[in-house]
Order: C-alpha cells, then structure tokens, then sequence
C-alpha cells in the first residue's frame, strides 16, 4: 500500500471518531482486527465492541474532535500523533493527546491498532 493509501484509512478512522460514527469507523477495520486501547488493557475484537466503544463517546460527549498531529509511516504500519478535544453533555471541555500505531493488512483493512494514553487525563479534566 502506499502512503497516501494508508493515511486515508487513518484519516477516516479518526473522521468517524469525530463523528461518533460506529458504522463507518468499524468499516475501516479487518474483520478479526485487535485494538488494544489503551496499551496495558486486554485486546478488544473491534467488531465485537464496536457499538459498545463508540456508545460510550457518545453517552460521554456531546462534541468531539480528533485531530492528527503528526504521522510516521513505514511499510504498511504508521504511528500517529493525536490530539482529541471535545466537550461533555455536562459542558466540560477536555484535551487529551496520545499515539496510537496502526498495522494495516493487505486488503487495506486496520488489522491492528496499538493507542498508547491515559484515560485518567479525561477523568480528570471530566472531575474538576
């Protein structure tokens, strides 16, 4: 895959992300793709979770942007540099930033997803 090919998949990762879009965010994903979000937790099966993982931003936020930062790409791997803001049903506002490092398979699926961040920061911000 190119470059530009594997930035497509990652920008539409993090659109649908911003959109609260379960459908189009679980169709960027290899049918048996891992997501381990964050790293230290077990593995998700995207397809198992999804609507699970994208009811939670959406019971959560009221808006939310992703923003990519900065992107390394070599083979068909990329880390990513990101920074998420969003506002809460309560009006909060929060930051938070991390790097997630995405395998893409031949078909040009995410097989795998690695985001390395501390969800304490949103709960934090959410808190105070």
């Amino acid at each position: 895959m190119s470059p530009e090919e594997i930035e497509n998949i990652i920008d539409s990762y993090l659109e649908n992300i911003s959109a609260m879009n379960p459908e189009g965010w679980v169709q960027n994903f290899a049918e048996d793709a891992l997501s381990y979000d964050p790293v230290g937790e077990p593995p998700t099966l995207v397809h198992e979770g999804f609507q699970e993982f994208i009811g939670q931003l959406k019971a959560v936020f009221a808006k939310l942007e992703a923003n990519k930062e900065s992107i390394f790409i070599a083979g068909n791997e990329a880390a990513v540099k990101w920074t998420m803001k969003g506002v809460s049903k309560t009006q909060k506002t929060v930051t938070f930033e991390g790097i997630t490092v995405f395998e893409i398979n031949e078909a040009g699926k995410i097989q795998t997803t690695r985001a390395y961040w501390n969800p304490q920061t949103i709960i934090a911000q959410l808190r105070s």
